[in-house]
């Protein structure tokens, strides 16, 4: 079940609300990695359906996440749903992605996975505090033809719930590592 749908507020979602979730969020991955030892982050688990139709080469697509690699995506891509509200929220007009990601291969501890955590904190938060007193939440954009449009609150929503998406593929990871790790593997 979605962590995140437990907590958003039952009205209209606020800045505070965003600063909230934002920090919720991050203290859940915090917690997922909580006694994680450096051979986790780059443990490779088993994950027959991997399939990442982005990746970076071809023989990337079927590789299944390191947790280091679930870490850099998750900071990055709501790192940059928290860039392309703050612009929207400043009436900006939608002009393309935003979207900076480490390669994955550099993240190799366990210090290095806490750290982008503390980061991405940083920088979403300080991306709230970008948006206008009176922000303009009438200024959207349509991702993809069919798709509902979204304003400076709806992106930033979009980057938690991608976080959400990817907690239990971290749980997963976390809990192989450690499986493997008690056997010795």
């Amino acid at each position: 079940m979605s962590k995140l749908a437990t907590w958003l507020p039952a009205g209209d979602v606020t800045i505070d609300d965003l600063r909230r979730l934002t920090d919720q969020m991050i203290d859940t991955q915090f917690a997922a990695i909580e006694g994680c030892t450096d051979a986790d982050v780059t443990f490779a688990p088993s994950d027959p359906e991997a399939n990442d139709a982005a990746a970076a080469t071809e023989g990337e697509v079927n590789l299944p996440w390191t947790l280091g690699h679930l870490i850099v995506h998750v900071t990055a891509s709501s790192e940059e749903a928290a860039a392309l509200a703050a612009e929207l929220a400043r009436g900006v007009q939608f002009h393309g992605r935003s979207r900076s990601e480490i390669p994955y291969q550099s993240v190799t501890t366990i210090a290095q996975c806490r750290q982008r955590l503390n980061e991405s904190r940083r920088m979403r938060q300080a991306s709230l505090d970008m948006w206008p007193d009176e922000p303009f939440l009438n200024n959207t954009y349509t991702a993809r033809e069919g798709a509902t449009p979204s304003n400076a609150i709806t992106r930033f929503l979009g980057g938690l719930r991608h976080d959400d998406n990817h907690l239990d593929q971290i749980a997963d990871v976390v809990s192989q590592a450690r499986a493997a790790r008690s056997q010795g593997a």
